[in-house]
């Protein structure tokens, strides 16, 4: 029989999560967690559509008879000056 062993050590059980946020409410402050929270949450949310954007381009250079992707071409419509109003009569 083969004994695993944990990569990183022994996982932190509920006694030892408790220390732990003891320990960073301590350090940060109660008003300051939800706000490091979400912007920890909105950094990997960008860290994940950068990494989307990059593995759909390289898709797209080693197949270059794939058409663009959906969203790119949203992208490109979206930069499109679509004011038509003409405000040159006076």
């Amino acid at each position: 029989m083969v004994q695993m062993i944990p990569l990183f050590g022994p996982i932190p059980g509920g006694m030892e999560m408790m220390v732990i946020l003891l320990i960073a409410v301590l350090l940060f402050g109660a008003n300051k967690i939800p706000k490091l929270a979400r912007s920890t949450g909105e950094a990997m949310g960008e860290f994940k559509k950068g990494r989307q954007e990059i593995e759909t381009e390289l898709e797209e250079m080693t197949d270059p008879d794939v058409s663009p992707s959906e969203s790119e071409v949203n992208r490109n419509d979206a930069s499109v000056d679509t004011d038509t109003s003409d405000t040159s009569e006076a």
